[in-house]
């Protein structure tokens, strides 16, 4: 889980709490939001003797405040977002600045500066041309689903050029997706037993990420076109150095394209993307991951007024696959070239929409692997809400997508209040 931010997080956060409970007379739009929320999520598959002890994945306690701010002409607005968090199973507390940025606005320009969370594409939890962070383990020990993505550290440029809209983030601190590390949360690892160290990108000009994404209207439909370059968040690059395995994060850029909009009474959602390797474009080194092809059809359709369907086809495909399977170390377990995927989506509502009941369903029918999300939540009140759900994962090899985390079949509950 992620640990406390730094003294610079806590300095941004502060600045921007006294900008928005601050007195000027220019201010003409003041919001403050938050809630206070208790999650927690049991481990309740077998594991082995070498996983790590406890049966508890989540005990969270959290207040989240949210504080915003807008000057009388409206061109400048501050925001800021902080979680107080008490994690029981660690015994510790921290703060969380998961937002906080200014805005500038005018007729046909927006730059946002600062903390921000920034998602693109149109797949549900399916990520092509989203190459910003996310927290997987929040989404494997139960949290709610907005902690799925994380903030970047970015200055964020919007244009608005008549038909077509354009959008720059400059990204100069690396942030790396969370993955699994062993402490709480069971992973694939191709080196068991040894210690591991993490090295990131130096925080350097020439390293930061700069996205691209160019979106407008043809037809019915919403398309958009991206461009990446920057570094792999994850998977990472793994390599030996004497008895340490080293996670590193090779070079990268994304092209690619989506479009979504009605058809058939539905929603048709399209999205494909080429990951470059730019470090190893001819796959010999079998450290880092390959070149891609990623793309993914989906379709979601509403049936009655309560009822909501939805359906994903997505497909990974290897590059330079001959030379792949030429250099990976007889150890170690052999990728398939075409990783195919379907996911599925049910929501019902009931109680005059007061409760909702939904099941998410990703499997990977060539991997033979899978992982089931069923959640009931509750409205209590137009303040209060109730939820409980489970995380299940299968899989016929430790080392696939699902598989690895079979180990971490949970159930999980979150109550939480809103003011």
């Amino acid at each position: 889980m992620r640990g406390a931010p730094g003294r610079l997080g806590r300095t941004v956060f502060g600045a921007l709490l006294m900008a928005v409970i601050g007195p000027p007379a220019t201010a003409q739009e003041n919001t403050f939001h938050g809630f206070v929320q208790a999650n927690y999520s049991v481990r309740v598959s077998e594991t082995q003797p070498t996983d790590p002890p406890g049966d508890f994945l989540l005990g969270d306690q959290r207040l989240e405040l949210e504080l915003a701010r807008a000057a009388e002409s409206g061109r400048v607005r501050a925001f800021a977002k902080a979680d107080f968090v008490h994690d029981a199973v660690e015994g510790a507390a921290r703060i969380d600045v998961r937002e906080a940025f200014l805005t500038l606005t005018s007729t046909r320009v927006d730059l946002r500066l600062g903390r921000q969370v920034i998602t693109w594409g149109v797949g549900d939890l399916v990520f092509i041309n989203d190459v910003f962070p996310k927290d997987w383990t929040a989404l494997i020990a139960g949290q709610p689903l907005q902690y799925l993505k994380l903030g970047s550290d970015a200055a964020n440029l919007n244009l608005y050029l008549g038909p077509v809209s354009a959008q720059v983030v400059a990204v100069p601190f690396f942030q790396s997706d969370v993955l699994p590390d062993g402490t709480r949360l069971i992973g694939f690892t191709p080196f068991p037993g040894r210690s591991t160290r993490d090295v990131q990108p130096d925080q350097r000009i020439g390293n930061t990420e700069v996205a691209l994404r160019l979106s407008g209207r043809v037809g019915r439909f919403d398309t958009a076109a991206y461009a990446f370059r920057g570094f792999w968040g994850s998977p990472p690059g793994v390599e030996l150095d004497g008895e340490d395995a080293v996670r590193f994060y090779p070079r990268l850029a994304v092209y690619g394209a989506s479009a979504q909009g009605a058809f058939a009474q539905g929603i048709l959602s399209l999205e494909t993307g080429f990951y470059d390797s730019r470090d190893d474009p001819d796959g010999r080194n079998p450290a880092i991951e390959n070149s891609q092809l990623r793309a993914l059809v989906g379709y979601q359709r509403a049936l009655g007024g309560n009822l909501t369907v939805g359906a994903q086809y997505y497909a990974e495909r290897m590059v330079e696959y001959d030379r792949y399977r030429l250099t990976t170390p007889p150890s170690f377990p052999v990728r398939l070239q075409t990783r195919h995927n379907v996911t599925a989506r049910i929501t019902r509502l009931f109680n005059y929409q007061s409760s909702q009941v939904s099941v998410f369903v990703w499997a990977s029918p060539n991997d033979e692997d899978y992982y089931l999300n069923p959640e009931v939540r509750h409205s209590l009140s137009d303040e209060v809400w109730v939820a409980a759900g489970a995380n299940v994962f299968g899989g016929s090899q430790r080392h696939t997508f699902f598989g690895q985390f079979d180990r971490n079949d949970n159930v999980y509950g979150t109550l939480r209040y809103s003011f």
